[in-house]
């Protein structure tokens, strides 16, 4: 027999809403094992809570790929498709390590697109080759990237100053139980025109909030002294270590109001944080960044943080009409 003779073919399952519990595990699993692999996670955060959300409902379809000739044998792909509310639906896939270049992203693509999902984008964590070859193979081109910026330790002593805060101006922990609608009211707010982080609900928030990672000290508040008034957040997080990779802290999200721009509060939000998780001992802080947010991207660099690595958003190409 030849090689060809011997690639599996694959069965593609369809799940539309939440998968049941032991399927999300598998996800999980095979999430966990490529991140592994490859150094990048291969789905979102946000898509895998909404996995694990009970109220899912009709934001998910979920495509499983397993070998025809053991179609209960272990997970060997999966896409995910989240619709929003505004933005039309987004994609994510991944293949397990051992089963790459054998057909299966190429046969998950092709259930995804049978669908006919209008205005679907596709994420590509790391935007490794294979992952753009079948992107252009599909007809697919980048329409935006995500930076991932990363600050060494010895790092933060040479590059990032003392924090200093506007005057009337103080930082504090977030207190649950307490800040949660005036942050989501101040989020919403900050990221008015974001397609995804200023469309953070309560349910979001909460889901945050049971992870093992959330730490209230690290969620931090900038209030106006006089009254308390939420103007500004630096919400950290800190990514335990896994296998041969040391933990790694996160500038998770960092908001201004609109109308406490101008103070230089964005700086001294970002400036805590990073004296927060320099204090946790960690080796290196990163975070995520538009490519053409040029503020944010010349204020990271003046702190010493450096691109590290850039995740691809695809999109259908648009095709000329002939003349």
């Amino acid at each position: 027999m030849t090689a060809a003779q011997h690639a599996p073919t694959w069965t593609v399952g369809r799940i539309a809403g939440g998968p049941p519990t032991d399927v999300v595990e598998e996800i999980r699993s095979l999430a966990a094992s490529a991140a592994e692999a490859d150094g990048n996670p291969p789905l979102s955060e946000q898509t895998l809570l909404t996995l694990r959300a009970h109220d899912a409902g009709d934001r998910l379809l979920v495509f499983t790929a397993r070998t025809s000739e053991a179609p209960d044998s272990e997970l060997a792909g999966v896409a995910v498709v989240t619709r929003g509310s505004e933005d039309g639906a987004v994609l994510e896939l991944v293949v397990r390590p051992d089963c790459r270049g054998e057909g299966a992203g190429t046969a998950l693509i092709e259930a995804v697109l049978a669908e006919g999902i209008t205005g679907l984008r596709g994420w590509s964590h790391g935007n490794h080759s294979a992952a753009a070859d079948l992107a252009e193979r599909f007809g697919y081109a980048p329409v935006r990237e995500l930076w991932r910026m990363r600050l060494t330790r010895a790092a933060v002593t040479e590059t990032v100053p003392p924090l200093r805060l506007p005057d009337g101006v103080v930082v504090r922990p977030f207190v649950r139980g307490q800040d949660e609608a005036a942050w989501l009211a101040a989020n919403a707010a900050a990221f008015a025109h974001h397609p995804e982080q200023g469309a953070t609900t309560r349910a979001d928030l909460e889901a945050r909030m049971a992870e093992d990672w959330f730490d209230a000290e690290g969620f931090l508040l900038a209030v106006r002294e006089s009254d308390d008034a939420l103007l500004g957040f630096h919400w950290t997080k800190v990514h335990p270590a896994t296998g041969g990779h040391p933990a790694i802290g996160e500038v998770y999200v960092v908001g201004v109001t609109p109308e406490s721009q101008g103070m230089g509060l964005g700086k001294a939000l970002t400036i805590a944080g990073v004296e927060h998780l320099h204090g946790r001992g960690l080796q290196a802080i990163m975070l995520y960044v538009d490519a053409d947010n040029t503020a944010a991207v010349a204020l990271y660099r003046r702190l010493g943080f450096t691109r590290w690595d850039v995740d691809v958003m695809y999109a259908a190409k648009v095709t000329q009409p002939t003349l």
